[in-house]
C-alpha cells in the first residue's frame, strides 16, 4: 500500500469508526485496520481516535542524502572483508580507498560522502543486503579429565598490559555425524589487539595440537605469555602441559560448560572460521593441507592487516543496567604498533607489505582457495552407530508362570486389584 492510499484508507475508517454506535461494531474496525495496515491493535485506535487525516496536504518526502551506487559501493566493500559491522566497517574505508578508487571511478565528492557516512547509517543501509546472512554454529567439544587441578580457573575479563596473553579453542569439521577421524580448526586470539591466527589438524590428539601451538607462536608478531583454553582433552593433557612448561606460558582454562569465560575465542571462532569454512566435513589429509594454505597465507593477512575489530573498555552500571564503552575500531596490526610492544621487525615487515597489497585481490584470493576446499568436503554417506536393542522388562518376557508381576515391584495401589482376581490356592503359592 503507498502512503498516498494509506491516507485515504485510514481517512475513511475515521468516517466509519466515528459513525459507528456499539463498542462491538468499533472493536470490528479496529480488527480490519489492523489487518490491513498490519499494525498492532493500539496503533489503529491511535490512527482511528487522532487527527483527521488531511488528503490535500502535501507528502513529506526527503531524498537519500547517499546515492544508491555509494551503497553498491559499501556493499562491495562489506562482501569482500567478511561482512563486518558498521562501527569496524567505517575504519576499514580509509584503508580501502586506494584500492576503491582503482575499481570505481568516484569523484572527491564522492569520496567524501563515503567516509562521511556513520557507522549507524551503513548498518541501516546495509540491512536489506545482510538479511540472508545469518547461520548456526555447533560444536564437538568435551570435558578433560586430567591435570585440571593444576590449572588456575579464569573466569573473569582479563586486564592484559600487552599483547601475548591468548585465548584458544577448536572448532570441528565433522559435517552432520562426528564419527571417525575429521579436522579441525586450531584458532588462538590474542586479549590485547585481536590478533588472529589459525591452523587446521586432522584429529585432536596431541601429536597434532602441540606443532600446532609451536607454529603459531613462531609465526606470530609477539611473545606468547599466557594461554587461557577450555577443559577438552586436546588441551588438557600431559605434552601440552610439558609444552607450555617447557616454553615458560603459564596456563589458564574456563569453567566446565561455561563458554562466556572465552567470549573473545567465542567470537573469532564464528567470524573468523565456521563463516569461512562453512559447516562441511572434511577427513582428509589433503582438506587440511588446503585449509592450513589458506590460513597461513592470504586469510592470516586479510584478517590482521585489513579488518578493524573494537574491544571493550570499560562497563558503567546505571541501575540495573549495564552500559559497555568501546575503544576506536583499529586492525589488529596497528593496535600492536601503536603499543610499541611486540617484534617490531615483524610488524614493520608486515606494515610494508599492507601498502602493496590489494585488499579486494586478497579478498578474492581467499574466494578462489575456498572454492577448491569446498570440493574436498567428504560426499560419502556415514554409517551410524546403531543403538543397542531394546531390552524388555522382565515382566513382557514369556513363561514367568503367572501372567503379572511381582506384587512388590507394581504400585501399591494394583496390588489389591491383582490378588481379588486369584484363587485361594494361589494367594498361599505367592505367600
Amino acid at each position: 500500500m503507498s502512503a498516498t492510499a494509506r491516507r485515504e484508507y485510514v481517512r475513511h475508517m475515521q468516517g466509519r469508526y466515528q459513525a459507528a454506535m456499539t463498542r462491538k461494531e468499533k472493536g470490528r474496525l479496529l480488527t480490519e485496520v489492523s489487518e490491513n495496515l498490519n499494525c498492532h491493535r493500539k496503533h489503529s485506535t491511535r490512527l482511528l481516535n487522532g487527527k483527521i487525516v488531511d488528503l490535500k496536504k502535501p507528502w513529506r518526502h526527503r531524498e537519500h542524502v547517499y546515492p544508491e551506487r555509494l551503497i553498491r559501493i559499501l556493499e562491495s566493500v562489506w562482501e569482500a572483508s567478511q561482512q563486518p559491522c558498521g562501527v569496524r566497517l567505517k575504519e576499514a574505508l580509509p584503508l580501502w580507498m586506494p584500492w576503491i578508487r582503482m575499481r570505481w571511478v568516484s569523484d572527491r565528492q564522492e569520496e567524501k560522502l563515503l567516509l562521511r557516512m556513520s557507522a549507524a547509517t551503513i548498518d541501516r543501509r546495509l540491512a536489506a543486503y545482510k538479511h540472508n546472512r545469518s547461520r548456526k554454529i555447533y560444536g564437538k567439544t568435551k570435558p578433560g579429565r586430567w591435570l585440571r587441578q593444576t590449572i588456575p580457573i579464569q573466569t573473569e575479563s582479563w586486564e592484559v598490559p600487552g599483547p601475548g596473553w591468548l585465548e584458544t579453542d577448536t572448532v570441528s569439521h565433522s559435517g552432520p555425524s562426528a564419527a571417525g577421524l575429521f579436522a579441525y580448526t586450531l584458532t588462538e586470539t590474542d586479549l590485547f589487539s585481536a590478533w588472529v591466527e589459525c591452523r587446521a589438524i586432522l584429529g585432536k590428539a596431541s601429536a597434532e595440537v602441540v606443532p600446532a601451538l609451536e607454529e603459531i607462536r613462531e609465526a606470530a608478531p609477539f611473545d606468547t605469555k599466557g594461554l587461557d583454553s577450555d577443559n577438552g582433552e586436546e588441551f588438557i593433557n600431559f605434552h601440552v602441559d610439558r609444552y607450555c612448561r617447557s616454553k615458560g606460558i603459564q596456563r589458564f582454562r574456563s569453567r566446565p560448560y561455561k563458554k562466556d569465560d572465552q567470549a573473545h575465542i567465542e567470537q573469532k571462532n564464528w567470524t573468523h572460521v565456521r563463516k569461512l569454512i562453512g559447516y562441511g566435513r572434511y577427513d582428509t589429509q589433503q582438506a587440511v593441507d588446503a585449509l592450513n594454505d589458506l590460513y597461513r597465507n592470504e586469510w592470516r593477512l586479510f584478517c590482521n592487516m585489513y579488518l578493524p575489530s573494537v574491544k571493550l573498555e570499560k562497563k558503567i552500571r546505571i541501575g540495573a543496567r549495564i552500559k559497555r564503552i568501546y575503544g576506536p575500531a583499529k586492525t589488529p596490526l596497528d593496535r600492536l604498533w601503536e603499543s610499541d610492544q611486540g617484534d617490531r621487525v615483524k610488524l614493520e615487515k608486515l606494515r610494508r607489505l599492507r601498502e602493496t597489497l590489494d585488499p579486494f585481490e586478497l579478498s578474492a584470493a581467499v574466494d578462489r582457495k575456498l572454492a577448491v576446499i569446498w570440493k574436498l568436503a567428504s560426499r560419502a554417506r556415514l554409517q551410524l552407530v546403531a543403538p543397542p536393542p531394546h531390552r524388555k522388562k522382565f515382566w513382557e518376557q514369556p513363561d514367568y508362570g503367572y501372567n503379572f508381576p511381582s506384587p512388590i515391584l507394581l504400585p501399591i495401589r494394583n496390588v489389591d486389584r491383582i490378588l481379588e482376581r486369584l484363587s485361594m490356592e494361589d494367594r498361599f503359592n505367592i505367600n
